[in-house]
């Protein structure tokens, strides 16, 4: 019975000790809460972001003046992105191994992943070529390929090392090109591996770059809404004002 008492007291001590010591412990926080105060010279905006034009080396991405390149694009090394063509939102050009070049009125739609390697198994060039007039469709992923002037390439589209799509060609969406493998002017192509499905018509050749000027058309509206140099000269600015420099 004694122990059962005193086991008793001993439980409440404990709860009483513990509740106390956990007030204690938010009087504490609160009063920190108190004390840190924002400051007022701290800074409101965001530096943090990513970046689109990553050099490695000697090399460094070439942009033309009128090439829309969307903000979350990532080109690193030897790319080069000629007049009038455009990137997409969320595209990776990664030209660490050789070079990526995006022809004059072409454009690489969202989410595409163009590398190149050092070298073709094939013997032919390595490095990834798209010519004039070119429209790669959304998530397609291109490695040391050569695409020659006005076809289309349809979304989730893989084009492997060392393959060749002649002009006036089409693949269709989800088409899959095997290392090596040349697609004829003229033909239409689709599945996994792709195959040969039928010839174009001369009105569906004709189509092609009008695709490709329609895009481009496209891509100036949103690179209008872009200023081609970000707003940290205006904190700079401040920043000199503040201190009094005059130059």
């Amino acid at each position: 019975m004694a122990t059962s008492i005193a086991a008793r007291f001993s439980r409440k001590a404990a709860a009483s000790a513990s509740a106390s010591a956990f007030s204690g412990f938010r009087s504490f926080v609160t009063e920190a809460a108190k004390m840190i105060s924002p400051s007022s010279d701290r800074v409101k905006w965001d530096y943090r972001g990513q970046r689109k034009i990553i050099p490695l080396g000697q090399w460094v991405p070439k942009v033309a003046v009128d090439a829309y390149v969307a903000p979350n694009v990532v080109l690193a090394g030897q790319v080069t992105v000629n007049d009038g063509a455009s990137v997409w939102n969320g595209c990776v050009l990664r030209g660490d191994l050789n070079k990526i070049t995006v022809g004059f009125c072409s454009n690489v739609q969202e989410r595409c992943v163009i590398h190149a390697a050092w070298s073709s198994p094939t013997g032919l060039p390595a490095e990834t070529s798209i010519e004039r007039f070119v429209t790669i469709g959304a998530y397609s992923l291109l490695r040391s390929c050569t695409i020659e002037p006005e076809c289309i390439i349809g979304q989730h589209s893989i084009l492997m090392e060392g393959s060749l799509v002649e002009t006036h060609s089409i693949l269709e969406a989800g088409s899959v090109v095997p290392p090596g493998r040349r697609i004829p002017t003229g033909e239409l192509w689709a599945g996994n591996p792709a195959r040969f499905v039928r010839v174009l018509t001369h009105e569906e050749t004709l189509e092609i770059p009008k695709l490709a000027v329609a895009i481009n058309d496209l891509s100036k509206e949103h690179f209008s809404e872009f200023l081609p140099y970000s707003t940290a000269y205006l904190e700079v600015e401040k920043l000199k004002k503040s201190l009094g420099i005059t130059i």
